[in-house]
């Protein structure tokens, strides 16, 4: 089978593959139906990396499939049934697992456990490919109808719904997100159904401006023609009471937009970002900042959002290409032509 193989210095090579076997009784034999090029993908392929990764392994951790086989202790799933797949669902024993935070699993970025997965398409071989195995514990049903460029957006929105969970948005409340890529998007579609009656999106790109008017936005602003301070207090007064960073080295600039007493969500991921934070206003404004990284215990909330159809979620997804054009997908997100690309193989 064709799979896209990360060799290293920031090389993504096609080549054949062996179709995987279930080695495991608790495995399953995936049929891929539609897997995303995440950011971190580009930050593992970035030279040099700005996230580390495997050599040698298939990438892609974002995906859906259809069940082909199951392994002789599978329970719960049976052939045919469709599922999203949580990549990182922690060992279950380190001591982040056992005080209920797999997210922080100590082991996601290490081989200790030779039967546990770590990390699908990251530390372990993943979806930009034919057929992946993976444990039945990584599973979720979905239903037929939810649409595998849609059902592979599972693993990014499980992120962003367990990050929302931390922010306990009310209706009413004002929102600044920065950056209108994927992620920020998919902010923009959670807080305005959490309520938040105005959403505020900086970014600099037209076809993201228009993705985040489409998301829900009520008024997006290009921080290269405006000034994102002086919009945001002439349009909330005192500063937003949520900022939602999306970008990763924009820390500074949330702290200038959010209110005294306000929350900063930093969510933007780069390993290489250092910037220098003004303690002094920190402290002054008694700002809270909260982390998010992965999904905690958030998949079968995805499961029922996707069903749902109560996201406009396609408005996210702006190319669906044949696997053996990934590189074209990385270009076009290098170069900011593109939303999420999603990937499907072609046998």
């Amino acid at each position: 089978m064709l799979a896209a193989v990360f060799e290293g210095n920031g090389k993504l090579v096609l080549k054949d593959r062996p179709k995987p076997q279930i080695k495991q009784n608790n495995e399953v034999l995936l049929k891929v139906g539609g897997v995303g090029i995440c950011g971190t993908d580009l930050h593992i392929l970035q030279i040099p990396a700005a996230h580390p990764a495997k050599v040698g392994i298939i990438l892609g951790h974002e995906f859906a499939g259809t069940i082909m086989e199951i392994g002789d202790g599978v329970k719960d799933f049976k052939p045919r049934d469709r599922v999203i797949v949580n990549p990182h669902p922690g060992c279950g024993v380190c001591r982040e697992c056992r005080r209920g935070r797999p997210d922080l699993c100590s082991r996601l970025y290490s081989a200790e456990l030779p039967n546990h997965p770590n990390t699908i398409g990251i530390f372990s071989d993943g979806a930009m490919t034919s057929f992946v195995v993976v444990p039945e514990y990584s599973l979720y049903k979905i239903g037929y109808d939810v649409p595998f460029h849609l059902a592979a957006l599972a693993e990014p929105l499980s992120c962003v719904v367990s990050a929302v969970d931390k922010l306990h948005v009310q209706p009413g409340d004002n929102v600044v997100i920065l950056g209108a890529g994927p992620i920020g998007l998919f902010f923009t579609c959670m807080l305005k159904a959490c309520g938040a009656s105005n959403i505020i999106v900086s970014e600099i790109a037209d076809d993201r401006q228009v993705a985040a008017k489409n998301c829900g936005a009520t008024l997006v602003v290009d921080p290269n023609k405006e000034d994102l301070n002086e919009v945001v207090k002439r349009k909330l007064g005192d500063g937003a009471d949520v900022v939602v960073e999306a970008v990763g080295p924009m820390i500074n600039q949330a702290i200038s937009v959010v209110r005294n007493g306000g929350t900063i969500l930093q969510f933007g991921h780069d390993e290489l970002a250092r910037p220098n934070i003004p303690v002094a206003e920190i402290v002054r404004k008694e700002i809270i900042i909260k982390g998010a990284f992965i999904g905690k215990f958030s998949f079968e909330k995805v499961a029922k959002i996707l069903e749902s159809n109560s996201l406009p979620l396609d408005k996210v997804v702006s190319h669906r290409l044949p696997l053996s054009k990934v590189h074209e997908g990385l270009d076009l997100l290098r170069k900011r032509k593109a939303l999420k690309v999603i990937l499907y193989p072609e046998e």
